[in-house]
């Protein structure tokens, strides 16, 4: 596996928190301290434009596809809707009165996921905006929000240790995963749909068995927390960011590492926490809180 830099993004003035491809293809977002949500040109490798000032924290980014929204979770609490058609902010979701971490979509149910610090997942109606349903997940923040790939299942991985599972029929409880013994900061399902991974601030990654709910393997990933996992979307391997300033690339199937890429290997990489990884086909972007966008090129 060979992986090169191929180019660096800059203009932030402060930590970046959210990464998130457009529906329209070389496009990207990205969010965090800043107050403003940037857009950004992966072909011509260039700052577009701020999209819309913002008064709070971002911590989530989120694009469905199908849809010509963008929804921006708040550290206030609130989330953003931006329609690209009007070029503006349409709605406020307002439910959660803490920090917002996740937002995913439901594509076959036409459903949004939010999930909050105040340990609850909100379930809205795409099309029309409507809460339809509020969770209480845990007691605690819920970070990272995983759709199975049949749409079957959601986990969502929480601050107390643990992966709640939910069904997605009928939001009924399906079960905990407990292992981590820190905060849950990422999860999620295989392309496949027989593992779940978790990456949590005890610096470890666990795979899950989805079929038994049992630990499959525990992977001692990084040095700090794992702020982020990722599969490649066609590939056999997955990414993780770490607290550590290190992206490492491993195998879906054996869950053997291939490669790290850190400034202590050579790389002219982050020199503080990488926060969030984006795949756009086989180049990964990571960014953190050295206010930075890097885009690797990685060979298979």
């Amino acid at each position: 596996m060979e992986v090169r830099k191929s180019f660096e993004l800059t203009g932030h003035g402060n930590p970046i928190f959210a990464l998130e491809l457009s529906q329209k293809p070389g496009i990207l977002f990205s969010a965090g301290n800043d107050k403003g949500v940037v857009e950004w040109s992966l072909e011509k490798r260039a700052f577009i434009k701020v999209m819309f000032p913002v008064a709070a924290s971002v911590y989530a980014v989120h694009c469905p596809v199908g849809y010509p929204l963008m929804f921006t979770g708040m550290r206030n609490g609130d989330v953003l809707v931006f329609n690209f058609i009007e070029q503006r902010v349409t709605h406020t979701l307002k439910q959660h009165g803490k920090p917002i971490f996740d937002i995913k979509s439901v594509p076959g149910k036409k459903e949004l996921l939010i999930a909050s610090e105040d340990g609850k997942v909100s379930v809205w109606n795409l099309d029309t905006l409507q809460l339809l349903h509020s969770i209480q997940v845990s007691h605690d923040t819920v970070r990272s929000i995983s759709i199975s790939p049949d749409e079957k299942q959601v986990a969502f991985g929480c601050r107390d240790n643990s992966v709640q599972l939910y069904n997605l029929s009928d939001y009924s409880y399906a079960g905990a995963l407990k292992d981590h013994t820190m905060a849950v900061f990422t999860v999620q399902y295989s392309p496949d749909g027989q593992h779940l991974l978790s990456g949590a601030r005890d610096a470890q990654i666990k795979v899950w068995d989805i079929a038994t709910q049992s630990l499959k393997q525990s992977v001692p990933a990084h040095m700090f927390a794992v702020n982020h996992v990722l599969f490649h979307p066609t590939q056999p391997y997955f990414a993780s960011a770490s607290m550590d300033k290190s992206i490492k690339i491993w195998g879906a199937d054996d869950f053997k590492l291939y490669k790290i890429i850190s400034r202590e290997k050579g790389y002219a990489s982050h020199q503080l926490s990488i926060n969030k990884l984006a795949w756009n086909g086989n180049q990964l972007l990571s960014t953190g809180d050295d206010k930075l966008i890097i885009a690797w090129d990685v060979e298979f």
